[in-house]
């Protein structure tokens, strides 16, 4: 018999403690070299060494603590019932209730106290508010968590993070300082904390007071609804994502919110007229980079704006790195390809055969000569005068169809996420390759953190007032459509490169890919966007009101869902992305994407 190494144990006992806590006999711990996460009631946490030194010891436990207080004491649909739908405010609004959980636990459990701090303290190493300079920089979800956490504990909000918070203190005080005290009347009340962080968000004008919860997220745990223990992952690993993915994009998109006030000559007064053009932004400063997209295509009536395009750049992947990294990449994405590479491939084979019986012979029956028909054999005998008894064969007209797979490459979809969207678009393209259907896969992020070059002429200008998008675009070119499937194989290993991912402005990518497919020959133009949330960029969010990007896009989406010949499909990866486009799909774990991409494909297929 085997002797168990000490991370078995270790683990065992990692698992032991977080079905405790979170009073669930079904709870497993395991580890992962990813960013921590958890699906259901699956919990993955960072794997410490073979010596299991001790702050990594502390750190694996902080976060499985932090889980299984998530699972016991959050309640996924009073969440989503509570949430607002601006994705700063949504954001601050998940952040503070995180700190709720962790605040219980601290407070009953100091060795649970102990863990969480360890926990708290990596977070914040790769935080923006560590590395901010002034007011406009600071994640406000961070800052209002640690403030919310120092209320509910006692706790001191940690060194690295203190000058941050000092930046905005004054500012949330002012503005909230009587709703952070009532929280703490109401950390054991789910329902009636999340109300009074709704209404702390009114006071610190991240949402408008005449306007409700969106309320249309508890609708993607309907998908589950089939399979009842799917159902309860799904909404386990809702709540879970934003304790990881959802984490690193919240504090992308705080900024906003808190700039309001650190930029109150200008931005009060933007606010106030943000309903007429702040979201309507247009693609203007992204005519110079789109030679596929004629002047008289231009959407009207958006009041979008770049500061500066200059530095934007649309490229290919050898681009980016040499051939030999590309190599290496494609090699470590393959060895991802191989535990997920059966099930995606039956279901991109399901997708072949339904799109090739599209494709399937018909037939013109009773003419005068061809073949013979067998079905009316029968006629001849009872009246051989009658000659219609032939059919003429004749292939059907299979519709011309170009599909473009646009991927969120940011930060946030960091690890297991991009990993999967990186191997379904290589499987799908080569079925749809197969099936004589053009593929193009495409890719949007920023150059930079937090605005790049185009930040700095805007600080060099003195920074004039609502400057518009603030950010460096990068668009990526995985593979155009009349390029085959093998030359561009080795392209798709770019999405596992460190320090590739960064923010996404989602309005001008879809745009950028639209652009792209209304210049194709093609009858049928399908655009299919695989993403997990709101656009986020820290820079431009912070100079602007916080829902510009947002409010961008679905401007964007109505455009093209209604006036636009492009087919739009958006598959969500843990986020609700129904809110934004019609047609769309949230899915809660990542390895349900291959089976999704294929799903809806073939209903576009489908259709007449």
């Amino acid at each position: 018999m085997t002797e168990r190494s000490p991370i078995d144990a270790f683990k065992d006992v990692l698992s032991g403690v977080a079905r405790s806590i979170a009073r669930d006999l079904e709870v497993e711990v395991a580890f992962t070299a990813d960013t921590p996460h958890a699906v259901g009631k699956a919990i993955k946490v960072p794997t410490p060494a073979r010596a299991l030194p001790a702050d990594q010891v502390a750190l694996a436990r902080g976060f499985a603590d932090a889980s299984a207080l998530k699972l016991r004491y959050h309640d996924a649909k009073v969440h989503a019932s509570f949430a607002p739908g601006e994705a700063v405010a949504r954001a601050v609004f998940d952040a503070v209730e995180q700190a709720r959980v962790e605040a219980i636990g601290s407070r009953s459990m100091a060795g649970v106290r102990a863990n969480l701090n360890e926990a708290l303290a990596l977070r914040l190493k790769s935080d923006a508010i560590r590395r901010a300079r002034s007011a406009d920089e600071v994640p406000l979800s961070t800052a209002l968590a640690l403030k919310v956490r120092e209320r509910l504990t006692g706790q001191a909000i940690p060194k690295d993070a203190a000058p941050g918070v000092a930046m905005v203190d004054q500012w949330i005080e002012d503005k909230a300082g009587a709703d952070l005290d009532s929280l703490m009347l109401a950390i054991d009340d789910q329902r009636a904390f999340q109300s009074l962080t709704t209404a702390m968000l009114e006071h610190l004008q991240l949402i408008d007071a005449d306007v409700p919860p969106d309320t249309e997220e508890p609708e993607s745990d309907e998908d589950g609804e089939d399979q009842e223990d799917q159902q309860e992952e799904g909404e386990s690993g809702e709540e879970e994502s934003g304790d990881s993915d959802m984490n690193a994009e919240a504090r992308a998109e705080d900024q906003g919110g808190e700039s309001e006030e650190g930029e109150s000559e200008y931005s009060d007064d933007f606010d106030a007229d943000s309903d007429e053009g702040a979201d309507d932004m247009g693609e203007e400063g992204m005519m110079p980079v789109r030679p596929n997209r004629p002047m008289s295509d231009m959407p009207p009536g958006f009041d979008y704006q770049a500061y500066t395009t200059k530095f934007d750049e649309i490229v290919a992947p050898e681009d980016l790195c040499d051939d030999d990294e590309l190599a290496r990449l494609r090699g470590f994405l393959d060895q991802q390809l191989v535990s997920l590479q059966g099930a995606v491939t039956k279901l991109a084979n399901r997708l072949q055969r339904r799109l090739m019986a599209q494709q399937s012979r018909s037939w013109d029956f009773d003419q005068e000569e061809g073949l013979l028909d067998a079905a009316r054999l029968a006629r001849i005998v009872i009246d051989p005068t009658r000659s219609l008894s032939y059919k003429i064969e004749r292939d059907m007209e299979f519709r011309d169809t170009v599909v473009t797979l646009l991927i969120d490459n940011s930060g946030s979809m960091r690890g297991r996420p991009i990993s999967i969207a990186a191997i379904s678009a290589d499987i799908m393209a080569r079925t749809l390759e197969r099936c004589g259907v053009k593929t193009e896969i495409l890719g949007f992020t920023t150059r930079a953190w937090k605005g790049g070059q185009a930040r700095e002429d805007w600080l060099a200008a003195g920074r004039p007032p609502m400057p518009g998008r603030l950010n460096d675009l990068r668009h990526i070119v995985y593979k155009k459509a009349d390029d085959p499937w093998r030359r561009a194989r080795k392209n798709l290993g770019l999405m596992m490169r460190e320090g590739l991912l960064k923010e996404n402005i989602d309005g001008e990518a879809l745009l950028w890919a639209h652009g792209r497919l209304i210049a194709r020959p093609e009858e049928r133009r399908i655009l299919m966007v695989i993403s997990d949330g709101a656009p986020v960029d820290d820079s431009t969010l912070s100079v602007n009101s916080g829902t510009y990007l947002e409010r961008h896009l679905r401007q964007v989406i109505d455009w093209i869902e209604n006036r636009s010949p492009v087919q739009l499909v958006a598959i969500g990866i843990g986020h609700d992305v129904t809110r934004y486009y019609r047609r769309a799909v949230t899915i809660m774990d990542a390895e349900q994407l291959g089976g999704t991409m294929v799903e809806q494909l073939a209903g576009l297929f489908d259709e007449d």
